[in-house]
């Protein structure tokens, strides 16, 4: 049971209100969770109001615990029509105590399994000055309304309001089964971090919405294969395999921060954004928790989640040195360097690896005596640089060396590109294991077509991807021409404490005729994705974007993304690409295929709608043509991406936003 105490409204009314006070405190105590008199105070004002309200035949339940965001709320009120979301507040109506009770509500439509089919209410219970109803009722009592406000002592009254306004349903709400329904949340990337880092595992999160149980399996497998290494001693690479969105990131993170932790682990990437962020976020949460100093905070969160170059070099430098850690995660491990980007670095830092970072990685764990583990994470179609080695380099190293084993899908030996195939067939150190493939996309909370739609459209299987997006009713991107209804959508879609914001591709540089050429830099992207508005830095200012290279990794609720005339329609069913030099477009060449995987990974940025803006041209522009962007957009909507003006999007009461 996610509440702390749930009852009939019967047993509501019949009970002492200290005794219901009382077995909330109890259950505080039993999560070692200290109780205050203040908080007593405010159990006893609310059981008091819902008490004035509520009939005998509905179900109560207080203090309901909401996994994916980390909160609890206060009072959901089941009637025969009706879920009510309750946020009580002593002082007067805010805002974010608003959009927060909206949050709730969106939460539980989107993973609580009894609730997608009844209207849920989001409802502020705040000051003295009454009830405020909407000037117009909601049309449709469907899914999440608009988040309303009413006072403690005129709760009755709105309930009853409610509770006229909302036609009767065919079948009265079941309490009970409402209670009994599982609640599966799948968190974004940051929070599923900041709870697997400050509980040491979660098993909840692996288990992903309610429809979905392919994560689970996954996580299963891996802790499988980590089991077998510690039993027999042995060095093992485990190969995740999935598509964009699976949760591979999520399926590393739970790895690290779980029993392995104890024994020394961390998640090792090339990402350098999706360090920063993972780093500040875990280091902010732990700070507010007074877990330990800032300086502290942000120590701990450096060694769990490190740089891959950096932990390779550091360890490289010295061959005696031996790696505190015996668990590692090495995400999107396809993208590990060969041995001739390892030599040669970068333009900022000189390399001083002298083999691949396969090989490197291999040997500076092989120092430990006793067993090792190195979780590979595989994502497809997402590469998006020069000298990535690919699974075949981690293969041949592997039969070079001799003293490890590895375990994979059968997806890791099976790719059409040689360079992405683990071996040729069978081979005496690999282990198949289906289970570590994930193929469900979970990213996308509105269902399950959206990467498929992706893949057939970035193909030029135009009429493929209108077929995908025509059976699952429809695909979350919409299209617009217009840059100000592009912001006006974003807005309105990232209801609740949503986050929104801008992407476009790096290559995209005639974008900045638009004002789409800024973009956020390393020392912002942190501030990017975790401050929010009314601080300027936040994405949900939608002010600058972020490229292929900050988002990767990381996830937007809703996104917009600008298409720039940097990859477009050739006129024979396919798509080429281009690079802007100086004054004139060139065609890419042998980057054709890392500039259609920076569109797949943009694409596939957002849990919720993707809003793509496709910007008109300018005749007098010979660089952004007219008939260029309308092929682009024309091709869009031939392949099932609906029209922005044509998709009713409601714009609910919520905080302040940019104009």
């Amino acid at each position: 049971m996610r509440a702390w105490f749930s009852c009939t409204g019967a047993a509501l009314l019949s009970r002492d209100v200290a005794d219901t006070v009382g077995r909330l405190a109890s259950a505080q105590a039993a999560r070692g969770l200290s109780a205050t008199a203040e908080q007593e105070a405010a159990w006893h004002a609310q059981v008091e109001a819902l008490r004035c309200c509520v009939r005998p035949d509905w179900t109560v339940a207080l203090e309901y615990d909401l996994v994916r965001l980390e909160k609890r709320i206060d009072a959901v009120v089941l009637t025969d029509r009706a879920i009510l979301v309750l946020e009580f507040k002593a002082a007067d109506a805010s805002a974010a105590a608003l959009a927060r009770a909206e949050d709730y509500a969106l939460d539980l439509h989107d993973f609580h399994a009894a609730s997608r089919d009844h209207p849920i209410v989001p409802v502020l219970v705040a000051g003295s000055a009454g009830m405020a109803l909407p000037r117009q009722p909601p049309l449709l009592w469907h899914g999440v309304v608009p988040p309303m406000r009413t006072s403690h002592a005129a709760l009755a009254a709105f309930v009853a309001w409610v509770q006229t306004a909302i036609p009767a349903p065919s079948a009265p709400l079941d309490g009970a089964a409402w209670l009994a329904a599982p609640y599966r949340p799948v968190p974004t990337i940051i929070e599923a971090a900041t709870m697997v880092y400050a509980r040491n595992g979660v098993a909840e999160i692996a288990a992903a919405r309610a429809d979905v149980a392919n994560l689970t399996r996954t996580t299963a497998a891996i802790d499988r294969a980590v089991a077998a290494a510690r039993r027999d001693n042995a060095r093992t690479v485990v190969f995740v395999t999935g598509i964009p969105g699976a949760g591979k990131t999520l399926c590393g993170l739970n790895t690290v921060f779980g029993p392995a932790r104890q024994e020394g682990a961390a998640f090792l990437t090339g990402n350098a954004p999706l360090v920063a962020v993972l780093r500040e976020a875990l280091a902010r949460d732990a700070i507010a928790r007074r877990e330990c100093s800032p300086a502290e905070a942000r120590r701990r969160v450096r060694a769990a989640l490190q740089n891959v170059h950096r932990f390779l070099e550091d360890n490289a430098a010295d061959r005696s040195r031996l790696p505190p850690e015996r668990l590692i995660v090495f995400d999107e491990a396809q993208r590990a360097w060969d041995e001739a980007k390892a030599r040669a670095g970068t333009q900022r830092r000189p390399g001083r690896l002298t083999m691949s970072e396969p090989a490197h990685t291999l040997e500076i764990m092989a120092r430990r005596p006793g067993w090792a583990v190195v979780v590979a994470l595989i994502g497809n179609g997402q590469e998006i640089n020069t000298g990535e080695a690919g699974l075949a380099e981690w293969g041949r190293v592997i039969a070079a060396r001799g003293d490890w084993r590895a375990v994979a899908a059968p997806r890791a030996t099976a790719a059409a590109d040689p360079v992405q195939r683990l071996a040729e067939g069978a081979a005496p150190w690999l282990s198949i294991d289906p289970d570590l493939d994930l193929t469900v996309p979970i990213r996308s909370v509105r269902g399950t077509a959206a990467a498929a739609w992706v893949d057939a459209l970035l193909d030029g299987r135009i009429a493929d991807a209108r077929a995908i997006a025509e059976g699952a009713g429809g695909v979350p991107f919409l299209l617009t021409r217009d840059l100000a209804a592009l912001r006006a959508a974003l807005r309105a879609l990232a209801r609740g404490q949503r986050r929104a914001g801008l992407v476009r591709s790096s290559v995209a540089k005639r974008l900045r005729a638009d004002g789409l050429g800024p973009e956020i830099s390393g020392d912002e992207v942190a501030e990017w994705f975790l401050n929010r508005w009314p601080d300027v830095r936040g994405s949900d200012a939608l002010e600058v974007c972020a490229t292929e290279y900050a988002c990767q990794g990381l996830e937007l609720d809703v996104v917009g993304l600008a298409w720039g005339n940097d990859f477009l329609p050739d006129g024979n069913g396919f798509w080429r690409a281009r690079h802007f030099a100086g004054t004139k477009w060139r065609a890419a060449g042998r980057d054709r295929a890392f500039i259609r995987n920076s569109y797949r990974v943009l694409l596939t940025r957002a849990r919720y709608e993707t809003v793509i803006y496709v910007p008109r041209g300018d005749p007098a522009d010979s660089t952004r043509p007219p008939a260029e962007f309308d092929a682009i957009a024309e091709t869009l909507r031939a392949a099932g991406a609906d029209p922005l003006h044509a998709t009713p999007i409601s714009t609910p009461e919520r905080r302040p936003r940019l104009l």
